[in-house]
């Protein structure tokens, strides 16, 4: 089984908000150098950066250290350090996540990533079916979807997917999320959504071959035992790479319109989107 490495980078992440721009540059320069065998002197450090030692001590005890003595000890210590975690549960639970991200880009197809993006830039109305733990990821997932401009409803309960299909015309994209691909309620709403000449996307793991002359679309997730039981993994989790997977991919048609979009959103939320560290 793989052993997973500790490092200090989670931990000057963590302390990335309350850092001035300076001190930014200097979190960037020790989150790249991670791996790096390299002269991490303070004077050595001050001079790369064009920054004083002081300025390298207040960055330090920012992330919780006396200073930059003890902030680079820690740094170079842990990198170097052979000690693993023993848990055998632990190491478990990290391998499966491992091991779902690795099967999901194994699932991931770019010509169906590209049929349903037609569907959905065509679409006038989308709606997301799911209950429970998938019910999390369609209100998740409508967030995300709305914030690039599409107009989208998240709908968990049963009663309201039996009372929607009133509402579903031709103009329309029905997504249906169920991890074992036998929740009832999701089924049963997305074949009346089809047989309302919805267009239709299952997300699930069930790959049967009548889900695929059902529905329009059928989108497989990453599998793994008793991973609907919710028993070491999140049921919603194999969702939610799917979901961001595609998320991206949807978000770089009409790229300028999309960020245009999200732009906006973050505006009326007040949120300063970071450009190249990944933070929102």
């Amino acid at each position: 089984m793989k052993s997973f490495q500790k490092n200090l980078v989670p931990l000057i992440e963590s302390s990335y908000d309350s850092l001035t721009l300076t001190e930014q540059e200097i979190a960037d320069f020790f989150i790249k150098s991670v791996h790096e065998d390299r002269d991490f002197s303070a004077e050595k450090v001050a001079e790369e950066l064009h920054v004083s030692v002081s300025t390298l001590t207040r960055f330090a005890q920012k992330c919780g250290f006396s200073g930059y003595r003890q902030f680079i000890f820690e740094y170079e210590s842990v990198e170097n350090s052979t000690s693993r975690i023993t848990d055998a549960l632990i190491q478990r639970v990290m391998y499966d996540y491992e091991e779902l991200i690795n099967k999901t880009y194994s699932l991931v197809d770019e010509e169906q990533f590209s049929r349903i993006t037609s569907m959905l830039r065509e679409a006038k109305r989308v709606y997301i079916y799911g209950k429970g733990s998938s019910g999390l990821v369609s209100r998740e997932m409508k967030l995300r979807f709305m914030r690039i401009g599409l107009i989208c409803e998240a709908i968990t309960e049963e009663d309201m997917m039996r009372m929607n299909h009133i509402l579903i015309d031709p103009d329309c994209v029905v997504i249906g999320l169920t991890v074992s691909g036998k929740t009832k309620p999701v089924l049963e709403a997305l074949h009346q959504a089809k047989n309302h000449g919805a267009k239709t996307v299952l997300l699930t793991t069930n790959h049967s071959e009548s889900f695929s002359q059902e529905f329009d679309e059928v989108l497989l997730i990453a599998q793994k035992k008793t991973l609907s039981q919710g028993n070491k993994i999140s049921p919603q989790f194999p969702l939610l790479i799917m979901v961001d997977i595609f998320y991206a991919y949807f978000r770089n048609s009409d790229t300028e319109m999309r960020q245009n979009l999200f732009q906006h959103t973050l505006d009326a939320l007040n949120i300063r989107e970071e450009d190249q560290n990944g933070k929102s």
